[in-house]
């Protein structure tokens, strides 16, 4: 065989710059084997999916619904889905020219920023933020622009939107995240009612991630699209709101002219999602709106039981709204960076979180705790974190 004249990192840095891993699942894997260790560090919801959507996966596969489908999506699962979004949150999109079903959320914003990027573009990131919105970024050659909400209560403001569009005037998109991943604030309509003052009738997208729209214990979640839908690129999907992660649907909704060139991109980087995970996601979003209900309250007791225990330990938290985080801040007295005091609790305390460094610069300080487990971890992890910072204090 022939020597290769190249690595496969020369030729690869010719196209991309060179990215880092991502830190979440990095550090998850790193601390997963410490023997008896209590883990919160992941998003994954621990409830089961739906029977019903179960046995519309399993009707898919017996009546042998195996060839490819249309490349935007089936045309059922496109009507529910512009159907549930014209009933939950009063927006409205043709099934046919402005809805694409992707693989997850996480295709649909890959899609979403191939489509309107080129290189060097930059892209505004209010952060703490998701890792992989930098990430995409990143990978796409483009440049991700922070914007620090640590000390606005994780909330972007106009005042702080419009300081940034001046010295950024030339930015292609700002990528909103609420309920966020991973503080789980929201925004109020008169909140995005502001924001979306600043934006209108300039050249910037907004790309709006509301994957967690299912997941608000207050007041009911409120669109970007309802403010803005002219200039919206609204992401979503069935993994938090149905539990069904690894089924891998998300979609885009958006303006006819943006999704006449996303389906593109979509088509020649995955042709379409498979049957099974499709028909899934139809029967529950015809028949199944009800069924996030329960698990959202049990998620907030869950979360009202560890912000109550955060608190009392000294770790200072913005109650969340929505999702299934909180995000404390680190004792400044501790001396030590997030980094640090998670790689600490891991080995010392056998706790796993995630340092806040992994969610932008503003995350440096903070550390974001996952409750999307059972409340006997979450009891037994909180039993071991006060044990661990009376140690520390």
């Amino acid at each position: 065989m022939p020597k290769l004249a190249k690595s496969v990192a020369e030729i690869g840095n010719k196209l991309t710059r060179p990215i880092g891993d991502d830190k979440i699942l990095v550090f998850n894997s790193e601390i997963a084997n410490i023997p008896g260790i209590v883990r919160l560090t992941l998003g994954e919801p621990d409830f089961n999916v739906p029977e019903h959507v179960k046995e519309a996966a399993i009707k898919s596969i017996e009546d042998n619904q195996s060839h490819y489908t249309p490349q935007k999506g089936i045309p059922g699962l496109r009507k529910a889905i512009s159907n549930y979004l014209a009933k939950d949150y009063d927006v409205h999109y043709d099934p046919e020219t402005e809805v694409i079903v992707t693989i997850g959320a996480t295709e649909a914003i890959y899609t979403s920023l191939s489509t309107i990027m080129n290189h060097g573009d930059k892209i505004l990131v209010p952060t703490p933020a998701f890792s992989i919105y930098m990430d995409d970024i990143e990978l796409l050659g483009g440049e991700a622009v922070e914007i620090d909400t640590s000390k606005d209560d994780f909330k972007l403001t106009p005042a702080k939107l419009k300081e940034v569009m001046a010295q950024e005037p030339d930015a292609k998109a700002i990528i909103m995240n609420y309920p966020s991943n991973p503080t789980g604030v929201v925004y109020s309509k008169e909140e995005l009612v502001a924001l979306a003052d600043v934006i209108r009738d300039q050249s910037l997208y907004v790309i709006s991630d509301e994957i967690y729209s299912q997941l608000v214990y207050g007041e009911k979640h409120v669109s970007f699209a309802k403010v803005l839908p002219e200039q919206t690129i609204l992401i979503n999907g069935l993994s938090k709101s149905h539990a069904m992660t690894g089924y891998r649907i998300g979609y885009i909704a958006a303006p006819k002219e943006f999704v006449d060139q996303a389906s593109k991109v979509h088509s020649f980087t995955v042709t379409c999602p498979s049957n099974p995970a499709q028909f899934a996601a139809q029967e529950a979003l015809q028949n199944g709106l009800d069924d996030p209900i329960e698990m959202r309250k049990t998620y907030k007791k869950r979360r009202d039981y560890v912000v109550k225990e955060m608190n009392e330990l000294g770790y200072k938290t913005v109650t969340p709204e929505g999702a299934f985080y909180v995000f404390p801040a680190i004792p400044k007295e501790f001396g030590l960076t997030s980094d640090e005091f998670c790689r600490k609790l891991a080995t010392e305390g056998k706790v796993g979180v995630v340092p806040g460094d992994a969610f932008g610069a503003a995350g440096e300080g903070f550390f974001r705790v996952s409750y999307a487990t059972s409340m006997e971890n979450i009891q037994e992890a909180m039993k071991r974190l006060k044990a661990f910072t009376a140690k520390l204090l």
